[in-house]
């Protein structure tokens, strides 16, 4: 019913609508009280009303959760720690992702360089998890940065699989790559979640959408979307976001995550089938601008899904 939707509110009475165990994934990426302005409210709460409101749409998103969907909740340590504690109560403990992303110095104190997202699972079934992988850290040259100490003749030939340290994504810091918005996410970051977490046709619930992220990383990845959003502009912004997005984040019939025209996470389960791709030379592994170079020519985005890239590329 409410599937592909962003629907405009508060999230606590948005919720309401929503049914028990209808969502298989819930990203959530609230304001962190830090006094930041928003386009129509200020983020500044008394810590102890700031808290007792995470607590009511926390609870919200585990009850909307399917048994074998997972929740992520990204924040400050400060308030993470408290969300694991209600959580502790009604989901199941998976990780604490850290993912690094450097902030200005803040005085007296040890130089903030990490974002956590708490990774919790509502029950124990974790059929839908997929291990991941990320590419190996090169220099300009392509040369393996780490010492791998006589072993790299026996490396994965892509990369290691994903820890719960997270290096290789950074935050949006040109100002040509940014909404209207003070906290906008990288796609890629939510990518690498959705595919960790989910498979082709579910439903994906961010209840803090913002200008749109999630929904579009779920649209690029063949996932649905359900948002919520406060405020009325970012909504719009996020809804024409979603109508222009046209490219589907897909090598073959594989979903992976693209960055700058490369790939920057798989799927294990999924190497089998991609590992024809990196035979190929480097300078012709450009599937995003091949993809884009189709729709350009006004190929139906529909269409797309059945071409076969790697023939397109050899």
């Amino acid at each position: 019913m409410f599937e592909n939707k962003i629907l405009q509110g508060d999230c606590i009475e948005l919720f309401e609508k929503i049914p028990d165990n209808t969502v298989d994934c819930v990203f959530a990426d609230p304001p962190f009280n830090l006094k930041k302005k928003y386009n129509s409210h200020k983020d500044k709460l008394e810590e102890s009303e700031y808290l007792d409101w995470c607590k009511e749409w926390i609870y919200q998103c585990v009850r909307v959760l399917k048994d074998d969907g997972f929740i992520f909740l990204h924040n400050i340590p400060k308030w993470l720690i408290y969300y694991a504690s209600f959580l502790n109560e009604i989901a199941i403990f998976r990780h604490w992702i850290s993912w690094e992303a450097m902030t200005a110095p803040m005085g007296k104190t040890l130089q903030p360089a990490h974002y956590g997202i708490l990774f919790y699972s509502k029950t124990n079934d974790r059929s839908k998890f997929r291990e991941l992988r990320s590419p190996h850290k090169r220099d300009r040259k392509g040369v393996l940065i780490k010492d791998y100490g006589g072993k790299k003749s026996i490396l994965h030939p892509f990369g290691p699989l994903c820890s719960d340290v997270w290096t290789d994504i950074h935050r949006i810091r040109h100002i040509k790559y940014r909404d209207e918005h003070p906290c906008q996410l990288p796609i890629h970051l939510l990518e690498r979640i959705i595919l960790m977490s989910t498979e082709e046709g579910d439903l994906i619930l961010d209840p803090f959408m913002g200008t749109g992220t999630t929904a579009v990383a779920a649209k690029r990845l063949g996932r649905r979307f359900l948002g919520f959003e406060k405020d009325i502009q970012y909504s719009e912004i996020a809804q024409k976001k979603i109508e222009s997005e046209l490219f589907l984040s897909k090598l073959g019939n594989w979903w992976v995550s693209f960055y700058l025209g490369e790939i920057v996470t798989l799927r294990q389960c999924d190497w089998d089938y991609l590992k024809e791709y990196f035979s190929i030379p480097n300078n012709i592994r450009d599937i995003d601008k091949i993809r884009i170079k189709l729709i350009k020519n006004k190929i139906d985005s529909n269409t797309t899904e059945e071409i076969n890239l790697l023939s397109l590329i050899k």
